[in-house]
């Protein structure tokens, strides 16, 4: 956040929820590249979003199109899908992971655009804890962003990177070393000051002591001696640290000197490889050139072959013209007789269809015969049956005519014969009746009442069952009359299609015949 901070942006990024909405990133966009990530482009990011995350998530799709856009197109490089973020956790739960996947591709397109050296400018003036959290980003992200190229190669950029870090690194162990000797400095500025107390101290002892320093054998003046010697020393010292020091603030300065060298130079090599790419590019468009020319030198070659085999097509053509010429009287005389043939067809099928109408008459005529002789017969049938019943029934009623006249016979003589014992069996029958129980006589007549219902009951079933026999027979015989009828139109129908398969047979036969004696004349 720090780094889009550089950018000046009229969109708050000082925390993470001011970012979700894409506004700020987008302006950084437009700033790192204002051709590519132009005004119009820049248009249609909604700033007034509010905490609507639908539109925050439409906002950074648009953002996230836009880098990936430019990387394919621009950069020619491919974003690995590892390193796309989820733009549904940044705009509805402000996810700071994700976020810093999108930074990294922002990051990205800083550190590769044309202006890149003065985001690199921009980026060495932040802190050194921004600079390391920078550069690792910056590292993350190569890693997963790959080109063809650099699969088998290492690219300029990330040269120049590793320089960066090794000259980072070495700047960092000359500011570290400087520091150590800032602080010797200081501790020896310390004891310094100690010991010019102390030599103001002996100073004013060295007054007092005047007399006795003059004697060198004196332990006064051996100290003083002693301690002018360490000052001397340190004094050395301190003109050695102070050299050490200013060499070292060169060093650095060369090596600052030399980081803008390398980047200069890393622009350079980008130069001299787009540059390659076009040659290269050049280079294949001319080596197609030369194949097309050699396929056209070959094809030349063909032609002049073709050229000289000319003569021998053209007498060949002039034989076939000839040849085409007789074919097409045969084929005007055979129009001619198709025609004709054509007109018989019509004809042919005008008569087909009212033979085909007459047979379709025929047949209902037929069936309507079949099915009167039918309905005779059947008649014929049931008159004969009903004239046997007729006679049936006479000679039952002679016979019923001569067993009553028998019967009244037999029962005049059976009456004076029962005259006299009437009485007696009368007795005899009231008896029996009085003997037998109510019940049983009462059983007795409803046994006799359902045998002789039975009995009707069974006549009329058997009575229903054989009029229904008797239809269904009638129904099988006219179904078996009307098979028969069309069986034998069948067989008549078959018989003369067979006769017009015959004709026509003979009709194509006498028209092959013809067909080949014009050929052959």
């Amino acid at each position: 956040m720090l780094w889009l901070q550089t950018f000046n942006t009229s969109g708050p990024c000082k925390d993470v929820r001011d970012l979700t909405n894409g506004v700020a990133m987008a302006q950084v966009l437009h700033k790192i590249d204002v051709a590519w990530f132009d005004e119009s482009w820049l248009s249609r990011i909604k700033e007034d979003v509010g905490d609507n995350w639908r539109i925050k998530a439409s906002n950074l799709k648009k953002v996230l199109q836009g880098i990936m856009d430019y990387y394919h197109e621009f950069l020619g490089q491919q974003i690995s899908e590892d390193l796309v973020p989820d733009l549904n956790q940044i705009s509805e739960h402000s996810d700071p992971t994700e976020l810093g996947r999108l930074l990294q591709l922002i990051l990205g397109c800083a550190v590769n655009c044309e202006k890149k050296q003065e985001h690199i400018q921009n980026i060495m003036t932040l802190e050194e804890s921004v600079q390391h959290v920078v550069m690792a980003a910056i590292q993350e992200a190569l890693e997963y962003i790959y080109t063809a190229k650099n699969k088998q190669k290492q690219t300029p950029l990330q040269q120049a990177l590793e320089d960066l870090q090794e000259a980072l690194a070495e700047k960092e162990e000359l500011k570290q070393r400087c520091q150590e000797l800032d602080l010797q400095v200081a501790a020896l500025q310390d004891e310094k000051n100690s010991l010019m107390s102390e030599n103001e101290v002996m100073n004013d002892r060295l007054d007092q002591l005047d007399g006795s320093l003059d004697d060198p054998n004196t332990v006064v003046a051996k100290k003083y001696f002693h301690a002018q010697l360490q000052l001397e020393q340190l004094q050395e010292e301190n003109f050695r640290l102070e050299a050490a020091k200013d060499d070292y603030r060169v060093h650095c300065e060369d090596l600052e000197k030399q980081l803008i060298e390398l980047q200069h130079r890393n622009d350079e090599l980008t130069c001299l490889a787009e540059e390659s790419r076009a040659l290269k590019d050049e280079i294949d468009v001319l080596r197609t050139f030369a194949d097309k020319a050699s396929k056209l030198e070959s094809t030349v070659e063909v032609y002049r072959k073709k050229l000289e085999d000319l003569n021998d097509f053209r007498r060949q053509v002039k034989s076939l013209q000839d040849t085409n010429m007789m074919y097409m009287h045969n084929t005007v005389s055979l129009e001619e007789e198709l025609k004709k043939a054509n007109a018989a067809r019509a004809q042919l099928e005008t008569y087909k269809r009212q033979v085909q109408e007459l047979h379709n008459r025929l047949s209902e005529e037929s069936k309507r015969a079949d099915t009167l002789a039918f309905e005779l017969k059947r008649l014929e049938e049931k008159h004969e049956a009903l004239f046997k019943e007729k006679e049936r029934l006479i000679v039952q009623r002679d016979a019923l005519k001569e067993t009553n006249e028998e019967l009244r016979c037999s029962q005049m003589q059976q009456d004076h014969l029962n005259q006299a014992d009437a009485s007696a069996v009368k007795s005899h029958e009231n008896l029996a009746a009085e003997i037998l129980p109510v019940e049983y006589r009462e059983m007795f007549i409803r046994l006799q009442h359902e045998n002789k219902m039975l009995l009707l009951q069974q006549e009329g079933s058997e009575n229903e069952r054989i009029v229904e026999l008797q239809e269904e027979l009638e129904q099988k015989h006219r179904m078996m009359n009307e098979l028969e009828t069309e069986k034998r139109l069948s067989n008549e129908r078959i018989g003369e299609l067979q006769q017009q398969i015959e004709d026509l047979q003979k009709t194509l036969q006498e028209q092959g015949s013809k067909t080949e004696g014009v050929s052959e004349s």
